[in-house]
């Protein structure tokens, strides 16, 4: 290890834990670029849906509900 990366890793770790993981994310998003775009798909559409929810717009379900109804769908 660097000593450029050993004191970003000692200073990292001074960090919050709320201000690590964002680190963390978005470090991991620059390896991979492509992750950021997923990443970013999944929080509009988790958007949506809250607000789809709020508005009244869907009714959301329990999950042991929601998973009898996809493995019934599926034996079909």
């Amino acid at each position: 290890m660097s000593d450029l990366v050993a004191e970003l890793s000692a200073r990292a770790q001074a960090l919050s834990a709320q201000d690590r993981a964002r680190l963390a994310e978005e470090l991991l998003a620059s390896l991979d670029p492509h992750e950021a775009d997923v990443a970013a798909a999944w929080d509009a559409g988790l958007c949506r849906r809250i607000d789809e929810v709020e508005r009244g717009v869907v009714e959301p379900i329990p999950a042991d509900q929601a998973s009898a109804q996809v493995r019934q769908a599926l034996r079909r």
